[in-house]
């Protein structure tokens, strides 16, 4: 037998592997965040986020506002399938020492119990705080180990706690804002505690947070925002909520923020009832025309917006048939107004949403509450902006999947443009599939080959001219054509008018 490997097969049969670039992925739709000021997430990590109302009471009281909306957004049903909880530095915010998660093995007591001289080193308010002679022995469990090292820092005026939902120390100042400091734990006397802690800068997964001052809304929300684009929904629920001036801000922040946002605003004022007052949020917010904020009324929650949020977040723009109208919807964790016909026609005049009672059968029957009529600020109803922003960013990100994944190039010629077309009409048909877009009468200006008053048979019509009508400059720079789509959106019934004709 040859002792030589002989020659390569490869020479007959030769065999390249090509990976397929990532797509990028679709946005998420139904992703909320309430900001609240609880202080329970500190300002560097600044959200997290929560599958579910019992994840939610891990970290909150069920008393606190975070907790109590997100009751009503989880509540409704279907149910969401997660939140985001964003932190907002209402007051001044102390500085926060968070240290690494420790495994079951490193919180064996017996760690513990066998240091009697422990060291860790800290400074504090710009004050070094070098501690010696700490003895574990009588311990029992972690809680324990950080009251010692609470007694300990007695001057440093410190909270220390063990948290046992992540497993780690944490050290707040009581003092707050730009002077409030902490550093991380260095190497102490004796027996060394400041990694046996998780508080050293060695710890993965340790971090310090130092003290900031009051926060506005805006400040807040444009925080939030610059951090991730996770979150397409936004809501505030505070000890202390927001004055209408700061929503007014943060609504207009939102309508022009990139990537597209909404945002929820919950009013109480009884000047929301009132037609001829111009000075409540509602009315001040559909004054500015913001299509990009609601404003719901509620006298019994001061959260009631997450119940819309809860209620059309849970759509599924790849379902059939899966798409909604907020009026009529009933939610769970609301109680409805009674209003006079004189309030309502107020707040209908302002765009602002209520959770109110019908009397069925001219008032003989039992009162129904219903959603209405979900709107804008600006009268635009909510699944037009929602359905709409879900439709840019299919189209968006299809097209941009095919340029990136594509294995040759796409051609600057009108198969090229047939190519992206073909594409761009596989989410329109999927827009007619969930029910967002529908054959009707095209009312806009004449484009392509359909003009106006004639009848978009799919719902939709897609033009782009030819190539060779392009200049030159747009030849040069590789720019397809305008391509420019015609849509009729589906729409829904809100009122139905009926003639009866009696004759005896």
């Amino acid at each position: 037998m040859p002792t030589n490997l002989g020659l390569s097969v490869s020479d007959v049969v030769n065999v390249a592997v090509s990976l397929t670039p990532t797509a990028a992925a679709q946005r998420n739709f139904g992703s909320l965040i309430i900001i609240g000021d609880s202080g329970v997430i500190d300002t560097t990590t600044r959200y997290r986020q929560y599958s579910s109302l019992a994840s939610v009471a891990g970290d909150f009281s069920n008393v606190s506002p975070e907790y109590l909306a997100a009751a009503i957004a989880f509540g409704q049903n279907p149910q969401l399938s997660q939140i985001y909880i964003g932190s907002w530095a209402r007051t001044a915010t102390p500085a926060r020492l968070t240290g690494a998660p420790l495994t079951a093995a490193q919180q064996a007591i017996a760690n513990w119990t066998v240091i009697t001289s422990g060291g860790i080193n800290l400074i504090i308010n710009t004050v070094p705080y070098n501690l010696t002679g700490l003895n574990f022995a009588g311990v029992t469990s972690m809680p324990g180990v950080a009251a010692i090292l609470q007694t300990a820092l007695a001057a440093a005026s410190v909270t220390v706690v063990w948290n046992s939902v992540y497993n780690n120390f944490q050290i707040n100042t009581t003092a707050t804002g730009t002077a409030a400091t902490i550093s991380f734990a260095a190497l102490g006397a004796g027996t060394d505690i400041s990694v046996q802690t998780g508080l050293s800068a060695t710890n993965s997964g340790a971090f310090v947070v130092q003290g900031i001052a009051a926060e506005t809304p805006l400040a807040c929300i444009t925080a939030l925002a610059q951090l991730t684009n996770n979150w397409y929904g936004a809501m505030f629920a505070a000890s202390v909520m927001p004055a209408d001036a700061d929503y007014v801000a943060c609504a207009g922040f939102i309508q022009g923020a990139a990537p597209v946002r909404i945002f929820g605003v919950t009013t109480q004022e009884a000047a929301a009832l009132i037609a001829n007052n111009s000075t409540d949020a509602a009315s001040q917010i559909q004054a500015l025309g913001y299509s990009r904020t609601f404003v719901m009324y509620s006298a019994s929650s001061p959260y009631a917006c997450a119940a819309i949020f809860g209620d059309a977040f849970t759509v599924n723009f790849n379902g059939s048939n899966t798409l909604y109208t907020l009026k009529f919807d009933t939610v769970i964790g609301l109680v409805g107004e009674t209003l006079t016909e004189s309030q309502a026609s107020a707040l209908n005049a302002k765009n602002c949403n209520v959770y109110v009672y019908y009397s069925i059968s001219s008032g003989t029957g039992a009162p129904i509450a219903i959603l209405q009529q979900g709107t804008m600020a600006n009268g635009t109803f909510f699944d037009v902006i929602h359905g709409t922003d879900w439709l840019q960013n299919a189209i968006q990100t299809a097209v941009f999947n095919q340029l990136v994944t594509a294995k040759t190039k796409v051609p600057q010629t009108d198969a090229g443009v047939t190519s992206i077309i073909n594409t761009i009409t596989g989410q329109l048909q999927q827009a007619v599939t969930n029910n967002l877009v529908a054959p009707g009468v095209w009312n806009g200006p004449p484009v392509g080959a359909i003009i106006t008053g004639q009848t978009l048979s799919l719902g939709y019509y897609i033009y782009a001219p030819p190539v060779s009508t392009q200049s030159q400059a747009a030849r040069a720079a590789r720019q397809s054509p305008v391509i420019q789509a015609c849509i009729k959106l589906a729409g829904a019934i809100h009122s139905v008018s009926v003639v009866l004709s009696v004759n005896s």
